[in-house]
């Protein structure tokens, strides 16, 4: 089976007029103007297979937004190429627009001042979806997102979480098998992130689709996508798997640790054994060696009153920073 979105050598150069300070140098820009390239994204190469959930990670300005850009369309890129559902994006008319959708956080399609189910109306106009077919597609919508109280109500009085579901849903009622996602859990409370997770998910399994999702949320991409691209300054740094990620690039593991009786445990007593990163009697976790976690276990239930003992990679947040500010590496130990 062929890959749903293939990047070869994709780059993204932009270019930006320089203007020097105060009136002189809006009068310099205006007569003798000065330009300068930005590199937005560089050489980018990767393949996503059908039903993939795959994150796309980095930092803010990285380049994943303009790379969700270029595969859906929207932007020309300046070399390389793109093939998305079996067409190049930006010569593949309507056909190639009922095989995607692309979803912005920061962006709404919802009218403001009218119920959702007008956009809902408008986008079975655009994409000629049977009366019939439109409204199977919606009740499942509607059931999935649990959207039934708020269809019939003008978008300004929802809440963030509420819009976003609307949003999916007005995105969705073509049934792409190709979702781009652009953080579509931002400014989310916690129970509205999980209810768009569970949704995505189950979509997922109940169509096929397949999904490149950014977001700064790792509980989103830990919840989601079982492989990573990285991605910062418009190089891609990384292409695989979480876990092999997270292998690759903690150095430590960490110990969490409840303990049982002898609450003369200090600190001090628990740093001869590894870095104390919290301890609060009776709990306190310690940062060790990742290949002298087990050992250190052992010396640690040997010597003090544990009543529970847990070993952790340290947080994804930590991990994804750490590649961020540092590349990935090949682990050597």
């Amino acid at each position: 089976m062929p890959p749903a979105i293939t990047a070869e050598q994709l780059s993204k150069t932009f270019r930006v007029k320089v203007r020097g300070p105060g009136l002189r140098g809006a009068i310099e820009a205006l007569l003798r103007p000065r330009y300068r390239d930005v590199h937005a994204v560089r050489e980018v190469t990767f393949r996503i297979d059908p039903g993939e959930i795959v994150a796309f990670l980095g930092p803010n300005g990285a380049g994943k937004t303009t790379t969700l850009k270029m595969l859906a369309g929207l932007l020309y890129p300046t070399s390389g190429r793109v093939e998305v559902a079996g067409f190049v994006p930006w010569s593949g008319g309507p056909e190639f627009k009922r095989r995607i959708a692309l979803v912005l956080g920061n962006r709404q399609q919802l009218v403001w001042d009218l119920p959702p189910e007008e956009t809902f109306q408008l986008n079975r106009a655009i994409y000629e979806i049977a009366p019939a077919a439109y409204r199977e597609r919606l009740a499942e919508l509607v059931t999935l997102l649990e959207l039934g109280d708020v269809l019939d109500k003008p978008v300004r009085q929802l809440s963030l979480g509420e819009r976003m579901k609307c949003e999916l849903a007005a995105a969705l009622l073509h049934h792409p098998p190709i979702l781009f996602l652009d953080e579509p859990t931002l400014g989310l409370d916690v129970t509205a992130q999980e209810a768009i997770r569970r949704f995505l998910a189950e979509y997922r399994d109940r169509h096929g689709a397949t999904v490149l999702l950014t977001s700064h949320y790792m509980q989103d991409v830990t919840a989601l996508a079982t492989r990573v691209l990285i991605i910062n300054r418009g190089r891609l740094l990384y292409d695989g798997a979480l876990d092999a990620l997270v292998a690759r690039i903690a150095r430590t593991k960490r110990l969490e640790l409840v303990l049982g009786g002898g609450d003369g445990v200090t600190a001090e007593t628990l740093a001869a054994f590894g870095a104390v990163k919290s301890f609060r009697f009776p709990n306190a976790v310690l940062e060790v060696p990742r290949q002298e976690a087990a050992a250190t276990s052992a010396r640690l239930l040997a010597a003090l009153p544990i009543a529970d003992l847990s070993i952790e990679d340290p947080p994804i947040e930590e991990v994804i920073r750490q590649a961020f500010t540092h590349g990935v590496e090949e682990d050597d130990s």
